[in-house]
């Protein structure tokens, strides 16, 4: 059954990741034809196409490579300066300018000389890249919304679930014993005689609501001397407690664990985490967190690059945090579905997970960068730019921008990209981030 489980998960998740590209392209489409702009291709995918269907002037289809999508077309690029779309030469880079604007021009047809891309304002373009991730970034939002308001997320409260009998170092893999040792002590929270069930409400006449709070309070008092106020049993009691200390990894600006450590106040607790639904006003403080972790986390790609090579290839623990790939998030989705929990508890996960897909989709294709959405966009703003210029000094419109001049650069960074996906591949199958 868990293998049958575990099967399904990864087809629920192929299945999620064709619809966000195709969403995606979606985006791309309408806004094209919304503007007049002839696109006679839309593909889900890469490589050969195993099914696709014409209607109107576009044809529709599925390829078989689910790593992407596309829609084509026309004019995505203005002729040469010498006014021609199709040009030779002897320099690999400038074959590259000349190549990508020869194709993007394959299909033109007659009547088509007024539904080129590159005719099109440059608000209208801006319009017609962003909208495609911009679907991905709505379909992440309503998926977020859906799981923090309908299914509710764990929300530890500062109400004591168990208490740790004895101190185990962090590195320890001895099980936790009711006997404690000169190397082991009892814990602060033993020692004081709290309990499971018991409420902490102040600390040091601080109130308590969460349990975040009552955890950043802790921290702060290594070897301290404190007083919790706790409500047991509908009765308010004062207990005071010396807390002893703890080592954890440092955390840096973007929430990442970092190689430094730090000495920290340890009470020896384990607080509730019942499932909260959420507020629309919650839901939204919380997205806007995940939004700012997803930006950290494609900001610290490249010095995630060493370990992820280690983990590939030099048999290194794969840590937590490391990029994970589609081959990787199918396993993870296949273990969404395996997971001993409620089904409530594997479909909120599973759509958690597509909704992060959707976020990180949007993030890296605003990228300023070609091939991505990003690039088009940053190309038509500077031409926005240059011709608003050039009006101001009354100088003659500079015409379009260019964008295939930055073909070359392109390439290079369609090459990286490829690398990566390819690390992350290897990683993910050698040595696979798994749901603890």
């Amino acid at each position: 059954m868990t293998t049958l489980m575990t099967i399904l998960g990864i087809v629920v998740f192929v299945l999620g990741l064709l619809f966000s590209i195709a969403w995606h392209e979606l985006g791309h489409l309408t806004w094209a034809k919304v503007f007049k702009v002839r696109v006679p291709q839309y593909m889900v995918g890469f490589g050969p196409t195993i099914w696709s269907r014409r209607k109107g002037e576009t044809e529709y289809g599925v390829k078989a490579v689910p790593l992407g999508g596309y829609i084509r077309m026309i004019g995505m690029f203005p002729p040469g300066a010498d006014g021609k779309v199709t040009a030779r030469s002897t320099s690999p880079w400038r074959s590259m300018i000349e190549d990508a604007r020869e194709q993007s021009f394959e299909d033109l047809q007659p009547g088509d000389e007024d539904r080129l891309f590159y005719t099109r304002k440059p608000w209208q373009r801006i319009i017609i890249m962003f909208f495609g991730p911009f679907m991905n970034l709505i379909l992440a939002f309503v998926l977020f919304l859906v799981v923090l308001m309908g299914f509710g997320t764990p929300q530890a409260q500062p109400t004591v679930s168990y208490v740790q009998q004895c101190v185990v170092a962090s590195n320890s893999t001895e099980a936790q014993t009711k006997t404690c040792t000169h190397a082991n002590p009892e814990t602060p929270a033993a020692a004081a005689g709290l309990k499971a069930g018991d409420r902490i409400t102040s600390f040091n006449g601080v109130a308590i609501t969460t349990y975040d709070q009552l955890q950043n309070e802790i921290r702060k008092h290594p070897n301290d001397r404190v007083t919790l106020g706790i409500t047991r049993n509908g009765q308010s009691i004062s207990q005071p407690v010396t807390l002893t200390t703890n080592t954890l990894y440092a955390i840096d600006s973007n929430g990442n664990p970092t190689d430094q450590t730090v000495k920290v106040g340890f009470l020896g607790i384990q607080p509730i985490t019942p499932t909260v639904q959420l507020g629309l006003g919650e839901s939204l403080d919380k997205m806007g967190g995940m939004a700012k972790q997803g930006v950290s986390s494609i900001v610290a790609l490249p010095s995630k690059i060493p370990a992820l090579w280690g983990a590939a290839f030099e048999g290194k623990k794969r840590s937590l945090d490391s990029p994970v790939g589609v081959v990787g998030v199918a396993r993870v989705g296949g273990d969404v579905l395996a997971m001993h929990a409620p089904a409530s508890a594997r479909i909120a996960t599973m759509l958690n997970l597509l909704a992060g897909l959707n976020l990180s989709l949007f993030l890296l294709n605003m990228l300023p960068l070609l091939p991505l959405d990003g690039g088009h966009i940053a190309g038509a703003l500077w031409e926005a730019v240059r011709r608003r210029a050039a009006k101001l000094v009354r100088r003659p419109d500079p015409g379009p921008f260019d964008v295939a001049k930055l073909m070359p650069v392109a390439y290079v960074v369609a090459g990286i990209f490829v690398c990566f996906t390819l690390l992350v591949m290897v990683a993910d199958v050698v040595n696979p981030v798994r749901l603890g």
